[in-house]
């Protein structure tokens, strides 16, 4: 278990996240996610993220399904606002494969909606507290976002109701401007998808040095690119930059007998930053081949030729 940033948590290095549990682009059965929760509980991780919109309340149902009843101290639990589940609800979202009938997402960052969102969420998941609380997509209402919803999970931590008060956010610019703007009322976390990887690292410019400094810590997801670096047919939806890129991460990876998702899976992890890395899964077997990845040796040699082949930054010293 490593610290998580300013928030007095600790977390395993593996989180395992949970939209896909919810029904994201395919339906999953209720026994297969539970059984998919317990997988990870024995792998020893023990840091699960969620959200009311990942199937319109159901991964967060299933979520508590698989956690009640654990000791409550040994795992860490986050979840989202920023949208409310609600009847006749106008925001929907086509990747849920099996969303409740009659029930849609409606976007709201005000001091009411994220009290009410937060309650509700507990409701779902039948757990006496959510440790970290992440407001989602932020930019959708950057001003209400900074500010009402700020206001009121600065209230529920100072409270002691959560620990963290955290983004879950897909763009590190718009995590860099949500830092300056809050200070050091603002986040003791991010939740980061996709923007500190081995194919796009634009986190690292701001974002990472400005978290370092501050003590927020990064959860590093979206690491295999929406699966550019997973699927053997992903070059045709690449851009030509990223699918050379691919091409020479590939020859390294070769070259130095290294699975490139388990390289994947472990380059974040070395910048001071990030304690964590948060993967989706939909059943058993895909959380083991990704807890067998991130304990995949990997020699120094092979981090030091992506750093010669200008494929990563440097790697700031720990």
């Amino acid at each position: 278990m490593v610290a998580l940033g300013r928030s007095g948590l600790s977390v395993s290095r593996l989180g395992l996240g949970l939209a896909s549990l919810g029904g994201m682009f395919a339906a999953v059965g209720e026994d297969q996610a539970i059984a998919t929760i317990d997988r990870a509980w024995e792998l020893g991780i023990r840091l699960f993220d969620t959200a009311p919109v990942y199937g319109y309340g159901l991964s967060e149902q299933r979520a508590g399904l698989a956690l009640r009843g654990r000791p409550r101290p040994e795992y860490v639990l986050c979840s989202k606002v920023g949208r409310l589940i609600e009847p006749g609800g106008p925001d929907l979202q086509p990747i849920w494969a099996e969303p409740p009938a009659g029930v849609g997402p409606r976007l709201d960052y005000s001091y009411a909606a994220v009290m009410r969102s937060f309650e509700e969420s507990l409701a779902r998941i039948g757990i006496d507290r959510i440790d970290v609380l992440h407001i989602h997509d932020p930019e959708l209402d950057f001003s209400t976002s900074s500010t009402e919803a700020v206001r009121a999970l600065v209230e529920l931590r100072d409270r002691g109701t959560i620990q963290a008060l955290s983004l879950g956010v897909n763009h590190a610019d718009v995590a860099a401007r949500f830092l300056r703007e809050t200070g050091s009322t603002g986040p003791d976390c991010i939740l980061l998808a996709g923007r500190y990887t081995l194919l796009d690292q634009s986190a690292t410019d701001e974002l990472l040095p400005l978290c370092h400094d501050l003590g927020v810590a990064i959860l590093a997801a979206g690491v295999f690119q929406g699966g550019a670096l997973t699927a053997p047919n992903a070059y045709p939806k690449l851009p030509p930059h990223h699918a050379a890129r691919v091409d020479a991460l590939r020859t390294l990876c070769r070259r130095y007998d290294v699975p490139l998702l388990a390289a994947a899976v472990q380059f974040p992890l070395a910048h001071p930053a990030v304690p964590a890395v948060v993967v989706g899964a939909r059943t058993p077997t895909e959380i083991t081949e990704v807890a067998g990845l991130l304990g995949h040796a990997i020699p120094p040699a092979f981090w030091s030729a992506l750093e010669r082949a200008d494929l990563i930054p440097p790697i700031p010293p720990t």
